[in-house]
């Protein structure tokens, strides 16, 4: 269950580091605070359904393993759960308020005067999100495979 609900979200962010962010630098600051508005107003509201699923997964598996003394799996799952835990924080700290700002702007009508900074910060982790996204799922792999 893990490795399904954490692929969703790892197959967003791939998404958006490989496709939406040089796309978004071709349109300008209204299409990109209407376009980037809309997707975290939805993205937000759903996607922490299979995030929080994907972690609750891992760290039962990992505390599911450590009580059988499976260390192998203990391990590679605590890993991945310490990789989602890091990503929740970058998400919390960084996404999140450029996602509440772009949102409340579109919402509102109105182009995000500041619309390119917030997506060149957003954009500033995306590639640490995908790298963290593929530690957990390579660790839950590892896990699957040794269990």
């Amino acid at each position: 269950m893990s490795i399904l609900a954490n692929a969703v979200v790892y197959g967003t962010d791939v998404f958006c580091a490989i496709v939406q962010r040089p796309a978004l630098a071709h349109v300008d600051d209204a299409a990109l605070t209407q376009s980037m508005g809309q997707v975290h107003r939805f993205g937000d509201r759903r996607m922490p359904i299979p995030g929080v699923t994907g972690l609750v997964a891992a760290l039962v598996v990992a505390a599911a393993a450590g009580f059988d003394g499976s260390a192998t799996v203990s391990v590679s799952a605590g890993i991945a759960v310490a990789a989602l835990v890091i990503w929740l924080v970058v998400y919390g700290t960084v996404s999140a308020p450029v996602n509440k700002r772009l949102t409340a702007a579109a919402l509102d009508g109105r182009t995000a005067p500041d619309a390119r900074s917030l997506q060149g910060t957003w954009d500033g982790v995306i590639n640490a999100r995908v790298l963290l996204q593929t530690v957990a799922l390579g660790a839950l792999c590892i896990a699957l495979a040794a269990s």
